[in-house]
């Protein structure tokens, strides 16, 4: 049940946003992808992460209004492989006839060889956590499709930009930055949400957190991931769950988090809380 009513809350409530001229934001509610690419410039682009299982029909739709018709992206980046990032994943990548590229400790779990955790309902914080464990977390089969990323940190069709490897959250997961305008993607290495309420995913209300708790596995690398972004001195931050941030609203919100991560973001107990 938890996880149809995640998938209905999606559909339901599914916008698209212009951040920046080359960056449009996709907002499934719970979760964000991305269409990388400046349209008035190129005709080339990229997807960052898929949505759910649903989000394809509007992503495909969003895509051909952005840049044409017959349009496909240069390639699907990942930031990793969870349900809510590679719901849509098989369906796009079949569609396009493109490659998807994602860290390579990731890719077992997008390749059929190695499944995600159960989710953790005891980390607290809402509806969301004490659902988790209903969402899907076996692994994918993308099949001759996936690749590692480039070990030089650069992103396939993404030009400018590079990866960083910020695990924690996920043994490969990745963040995004841009150092010409300091725009960073930061995946599920933080959140400017409480994702565990629901309340707070259907509000949106902004509240700087850490990663999503209840599919958070090594608090110890998430926090120094945190760090790690932290010090990139990011501008613009445009997370996979809740709202935009910038300006000095964002560098004292990812200080006080960076400072106080275990107060902020580690719950209480847990599976993978080590006290």
């Amino acid at each position: 049940m938890g996880n149809s009513m995640v998938e209905l809350l999606s559909k339901l409530t599914t916008s698209s946003r212009e951040v920046t001229l080359d960056i449009l934001v996709l907002e499934f509610t719970i979760v964000n992808a991305y269409l990388i690419g400046n349209p008035s410039k190129t005709s080339e682009w990229v997807l960052v992460d898929t949505g759910l299982e649903n989000s394809a029909d509007f992503i495909i739709k969003s895509a051909q209004k952005r840049f044409g018709e017959n349009t496909r992206p240069q390639a699907i980046i990942l930031t990793h492989g969870h349900f809510d990032h590679v719901g849509s994943l098989i369906e796009l990548s079949n569609h396009w006839n493109v490659p998807v590229y994602a860290h390579e400790l990731e890719l077992p779990y997008i390749t059929g060889k190695k499944d995600y955790p159960i989710g953790d309902p005891s980390v607290g914080g809402g509806l969301v956590a004490k659902m988790s464990p209903t969402f899907p977390h076996t692994s994918i089969d993308l099949g001759f499709r996936a690749n590692p990323l480039p070990p030089d940190q650069t992103i396939p069709g993404m030009q400018g930009w590079k990866w960083i490897h910020t695990p924690g959250h996920t043994e490969g997961h990745i963040a995004l930055f841009r150092e010409l305008d300091r725009i960073l993607i930061p995946g599920d290495a933080f959140t400017t949400v409480k994702q565990e309420s629901l309340l707070s995913v259907i509000t949106q209300s902004e509240q700087i957190s850490g990663p999503p708790a209840y599919l958070t596995t090594d608090w110890e690398a998430a926090e120094t991931s945190v760090k790690q972004l932290k010090d990139l001195n990011p501008k613009l931050v445009i997370p996979s769950h809740g709202p935009s941030m910038k300006g000095e609203e964002l560098t004292r919100h990812l200080n006080m988090l960076s400072h106080h991560f275990e107060d902020i973001a580690v719950p209480e107990q847990g599976r993978f809380v080590d006290r």
